[in-house]
């Protein structure tokens, strides 16, 4: 079967994006290769196609539980067998997976970089027929990157261990010295590189100074349709944004890592199924949704660097309709991006005392702890020592770069299952008829119990069999004492691993290329981002693509704000752009709407000046559209 064979066969396309075939090839090939593909550009086909083809497994280093667990999913829904590793499985769940991968019964693997750090798990993989190794989010690997992660290193020694096997290194966004970085510490070979332009040709960057960004926000979404995110930093403001906009009679709800798994789930595919319209939430959203109608993407909070910016605000457009990116700047943001430099850099004593109250919190002793996993509640834990939660959460990820422990504040996993008795032991069972009732129910509900662990929602069995949650949970209690199923409760807790034993404060030391180093380059990053935000006169567009090494690539977008701003400059007085605006005001004096072709046609020889006046008062809010219907707004 060729590639293409595999991508109608099991994905139902008949053909594949810009660059998927070439990287895909370079990979069949045996080929050390690089992707640089933008965000929604397809970057796991080019891993699991080739997957299909290979006759043994393909190993895939995922910085993200979530987005393993969504990639798994959707690969067994697709008839694909694939398996995940990481630090939240119990034993009998990995030594499952483990089997699978040793017997050849997966084609694909996915595994967080802590466990390429574990000693039996490395001797395990040694015995497995390893095709090729996949790294995702490969700019975790580079200490240049905005979100390197030194456990990314051990992937280095894998290569030693899997010498035939050619590594596929794939990121959204990364700078030249990024790339050079990443083929580097990968240890490749000649790696061939596939990029795409970094241009998305028809988003629109748009930048709006308002001190009133509530106000500013609603007209962005009362005159643009389809839908929308809105990005803030605080978990506390998706709730209370989302509260604004539904009061402005425009469906929303929030999203951030803090919610139970059926939760995110929940609000997810009710917005992904259009339910709601608007999803207010924090950077733990977005990653492997694949949506292509978003029309807006605004940013009510700046981020901390152009790579963020642009993996969120490329997540509009997908359909390749156009779709805007909409940042809201206030005079105080500049002021506020300085300040996150503090936070993110506590003073080096800070982070010393949060290594020291850690280890005194988990109760892990001097010179203990090594490899082993402990769960830690970071609110409580800032709350008992009095910590700054965000300084606090910055030394976290600095001991983490140190190398010395990896922290994770992702919430792990829903609650799992797996049926351990044979179906002709069921008639032996001795049951009570309400945990009779729910192992019946879930029978019902959820396939694959006999062979997997599987996923499950107490709150949706509940719901579907009319009786409490605590029934529920009461009922898999007594079938896993029974040793009819194994269950594992959801686990809300983030989790600190020891990559070495625990050492005393003042034999710690955090290296300049882990502080000092990455302290100039966040400044360098947010120095970026004021431009970005704060610069008129120079396109939006431009100064992505000059940031990402395309700068031979870059011509005016002709679409951003500063572009539009600078052809009304050029192009029309301030004396013809307000008489056309009064024009089309005066024209909607009798009906509030109509179809563009119908504006235009009482404009036959100057269509061009009041397509202008129509862009710039839909950005002022006067107007709105929807499809070719011009609504008239007003004051």
């Amino acid at each position: 079967m060729t590639p293409v064979d595999i991508l109608r066969r099991y994905w139902g396309y008949e053909a594949f994006r810009p660059l998927q075939a070439e990287i895909i090839d370079s990979l069949l090939e045996g080929r050390d290769t690089i992707g640089l593909l933008p965000t929604g550009g397809g970057k796991s086909l080019t891993f699991q196609v080739p997957a299909m083809l290979f006759d043994g497994l393909t190993i895939v280093v995922s910085p993200l539980i979530s987005l393993m667990k969504d990639q798994v999913d959707n690969l067994y829904q697709r008839g694909i067998r694939a398996v995940y590793f990481h630090s939240g499985l119990t034993r009998r769940e990995t030594r499952l997976a483990i089997d699978r991968c040793r017997l050849g019964k997966a084609r694909l693997a996915y595994l967080s970089p802590e466990r390429l750090r574990q000693k039996s798990f490395v001797d395990e993989l040694k015995e497995w027929h390893v095709s090729a190794i996949v790294v995702d989010e490969a700019h975790c690997i580079s200490q240049w990157g905005y979100d390197f992660r030194p456990s990314y290193l051990a992937i280095r020694d894998l290569r030693a261990l899997l010498p035939g096997a050619p590594v596929l290194a794939l990121t959204a966004s990364a700078t030249p010295d990024v790339v050079a970085d990443i083929a580097d510490k990968l240890a490749m070979v000649s790696p061939r590189l596939f990029s795409r332009s970094f241009a998305r040709e028809n988003i629109s960057y748009i930048v709006r100074r308002d001190e009133h960004k509530e106000g500013r926000m609603l007209k962005v979404l009362a005159n643009t349709a389809g839908s929308s995110i809105v990005y803030v930093r605080s978990r506390r403001r998706c709730r209370e944004l989302s509260d604004v906009i539904c009061r402005a009679g425009i469906s929303s709800d929030f999203y951030h890592a803090g919610l139970s798994p059926e939760e995110k789930n929940d609000r997810q595919d009710r917005w992904k199924r259009g339910d709601i319209r608007v999803i207010v939430a924090t950077n733990a959203f977005g990653m492997g949704i694949d949506k292509p109608d978003v029309r807006v993407v605004i940013h009510y909070d700046l981020p901390s660097s152009l790579e963020e910016y642009y993996q969120e605000a490329g997540r509009a457009g997908r359909d390749g309709q156009p779709a805007f990116a909409v940042m809201l700047v206030a005079k105080s943001d500049k002021g506020l991006l300085s300040r996150r430099l503090s936070e993110a850099y506590p003073p080096k004593d800070y982070i010393l005392k949060v290594y020291e109250l850690l280890g005194n919190y988990l109760d892990v002793v001097v010179g203990g702890g090594y490899n082993h996993v402990y769960e830690c509640d970071f609110n409580r834990f800032c709350r008992l020592f009095r910590l700054q939660p965000a300084m606090t959460r910055s030394s976290l990820a600095i001991l983490t770069r140190a190398g010395y422990i990896e922290y994770s504040d992702e919430t792990l996993t829903m609650s799992r299952i797996m049926i351990l008795v044979d179906k002709s032991d069921f008639y032996g069972l001795e049951l009570d008829a309400a945990t009779e009732a729910v192992f019946q129910g879930i029978l019902r509900i959820y396939p694959g119990l006999f062979s997997d662990y599987v996923a499950i929602s107490e709150s949706r069995i509940a719901s579907t069999m009319g009786i409490s949650e605590l029934a529920v949970t009461t009922a898999l209690v007594t079938l896993s004492r029974m040793h009819v199923i194994h269950y594992i409760p959801r686990r809300m807790t983030p989790y600190v691993f020891y990559s070495t034993s625990r050492e005393l404060p003042r034999y710690l030391v955090i290296p300049r290329v882990v502080y000092e180093e990455q302290r100039a380059r966040f400044e360098a990053r947010l120095d970026a981002i004021k431009r970005f935000a704060f610069t008129d006169g120079y396109c939006r567009s431009r100064i992505l693509l000059d940031y990402f090494g395309q700068s031979d690539r870059a011509s005016d977008c002709g679409i951003c704000d500063v572009c539009r701003g600078r052809r009304q400059d050029a192009s029309y007085t301030d004396g013809q752009l307000h008489g056309a605006a009064e024009e089309v005001k005066a024209l909607f004096s009798d009906c509030s709407a109509m179809n563009l072709d119908r504006v235009l046609s009482f404009f036959p020889t100057r269509k061009k000046l009041i397509v202008e006046v129509l862009r710039h008062m839909a950005e002022e809010g006067d107007i709105t559209f929807v499809g070719d219907r011009v609504t008239f707004v007003g004051q």
